[in-house]
């Protein structure tokens, strides 16, 4: 299955939001905003000391209500430990060859990032048709994706990285996109 069938975890949640967690008295007050939204997903980012202790908390508490992303992931020694937890799906800011293989030796699903025609044509000549564009404010936004859709369109993407409230509803108007994620969620 392509990235881990990540394309089942995203056709579910067109929306995921993308936290940075810094202490535990965070995540019960998270996780009951996003259920009051009827969002029953959550990417937690890489991004402080306490992200792996976080998603532990999130799996065991959570794990029968919420799917669990992880976001920021840039190494092998990271994939390792997000399969010991056993989160739902992994997301990166970008993609190698290395990565691409630790990825789908851990059948966890995931969605690389990309922001440039030369990435996009990496991805896809290592197996990938899902890809996190991102940063999307920073490489062009919705125009950005409208010419990629043209120019790939065996791709759909995830755009993150200053997608809003205002904007969201946009970029799930276009053919090529299949969620967004973003922080906007938790204002």
């Amino acid at each position: 299955m392509k990235q881990n069938n990540i394309e089942n975890v995203l056709k579910n949640h067109p929306l995921i939001p993308v936290v940075t967690i810094h202490s535990e008295d965070e995540i019960d007050p998270i996780i009951s905003t996003l259920k009051s939204r009827n969002v029953n997903c959550i990417e937690v980012t890489l991004r402080t000391d306490f992200a792996f202790e976080a998603l532990q908390i999130i799996k065991d508490r959570y794990s029968d209500s919420i799917t669990l992303g992880v976001g920021t992931v840039i190494s092998t020694d990271q994939i390792d430990k997000l399969a010991a937890i056993g989160v739902d799906f992994i997301v990166s800011p970008g993609l190698t060859s290395k990565l691409y293989h630790h990825f789908m030796a851990s059948s966890i699903p995931f969605i690389p990032g990309v922001a440039s025609p030369s990435e996009i044509i990496q991805a896809i000549e290592l197996g990938c048709d899902m890809l996190k564009f991102f940063p999307a404010n920073l490489f062009g936004g919705i125009n950005a994706l409208k010419t990629y859709g043209n120019v790939f369109p065996q791709v759909k993407f995830c755009p993150t990285g200053g997608v809003s409230e205002s904007t969201f509803e946009d970029y799930l108007a276009l053919n090529n996109v299949i969620s967004v994620g973003g922080s906007w969620m938790m204002k």
